[in-house]
């Protein structure tokens, strides 16, 4: 207890130190608001010991504050204080998002082995050798979505998702190099995770960012990066999340549709 402060006995109506119902309601406020300041401190604490590791001691705190869709840096601490919003849903916003790459540009994975066997990269490349093998980012494929390949000039092939409109375009202008691909089997995939871009859209207000955070903290999924834009009273993000299986996303976008003022939130 704080020195000079009151004491709790005086809340113990057996006692007999407090007569009337205001003066212990007003020593309840007094304990109300010393642990309130107390799960403040703790929060600041966290929040500080973050931006020290992730080397963002500059950034302002109400900044980052109004940035996660809090009034004030106080309200911030308060809720990672009491464990309620997750230091993970800031070190998001910390970081970059990842750049913008045209279509053509691609994410590097791994050789196949053989015609017959999976790759490392859970990709399988039928009837073909040695090839090397990508995800696309344009669509960012990830099991068990169905998908196909399409052989690029000097950067093997590139695995897009069937329903792409990336890989349609190209398979009509030249569909003599689109090939069959599918993904290797259970033990093939097992321990990989894939980014996937989730795009939620709707209207703009505070907290929206936050609350979207905290659904995939609670289902567990790693967001990589988070773009937003907000216009005229309507907001656009898109997330990249981490998958072992892009069925996981269909609970948790439900979720996310749910939340007050998302109109729709799909894989982009």
């Amino acid at each position: 207890m704080k020195e000079g402060g009151p004491s709790r006995d005086w809340l113990n109506p057996e006692l007999g130190f407090l007569a009337s119902h205001r003066a212990r309601a007003k020593v309840r406020a007094w304990f109300n608001a010393l642990a309130m300041g107390e799960t403040v401190a703790k929060g600041r604490e966290a929040v500080e010991k973050l931006l020290q590791r992730e080397g963002k001691t500059a950034i302002k705190l109400d900044d980052l504050a109004a940035q996660l869709g809090f009034n004030t840096a106080d309200d911030l601490f308060e809720v990672v204080g009491k464990d309620e919003f997750s230091l993970r849903a800031i070190e998001t916003v910390l970081r970059p998002p990842e750049p913008e790459l045209p279509p053509d540009e691609y994410l590097l994975l791994k050789k196949s082995r053989t015609p017959q066997h999976a790759s490392k990269g859970g990709v399988l490349v039928v009837g073909v050798d040695s090839l090397m093998t990508q995800l696309a980012k344009c669509c960012r494929p990830a099991p068990p979505d169905a998908i196909c390949g399409f052989v690029t000039r000097g950067k093997g092939v590139s695995v897009h998702r069937a329903d792409c409109s990336n890989l349609g375009n190209m398979a009509r202008r030249s569909g003599d190099r689109v090939i069959e691909v599918q993904w290797g089997g259970a033990s093939a995939v097992a321990g990989s995770v894939y980014p996937v871009d989730v795009a939620v859209e709707g209207v703009d207000r505070p907290g929206m960012l936050r609350d979207i955070l905290e659904v995939f903290a609670k289902e567990k999924i790693h967001v990589l990066a988070v773009q937003t834009q907000a216009l005229r009273g309507r907001a656009s993000m898109t997330f990249t999340v981490e998958v072992s299986d892009s069925g996981r996303l269909h609970k948790v976008m439900a979720q996310v549709g749910e939340l007050g003022g998302v109109r729709s939130a799909r894989r982009r």
